[in-house]
């Protein structure tokens, strides 16, 4: 049973899902990170100092 599931995580597709996985945790911390820190201070300064921290 060990060298059947040793032959499913080598065969690539379980190993890319994982890759992918942690590239989209990543990309997502990025894209959040751009959005508080960038993006909403300008359209915050546009629209005159509107608060846009409540969630």
């Amino acid at each position: 049973m060990l060298g059947e599931f040793k032959a499913f995580i080598a065969r690539g597709n379980v190993l890319d899902l994982a890759v992918g996985v942690i590239i989209g945790a990543a990309f997502g911390k990025i894209v959040a990170s751009l959005t508080d820190d960038v993006i909403m201070p300008v359209i915050s300064a546009a629209t005159g100092g509107v608060d846009f921290s409540q969630k």
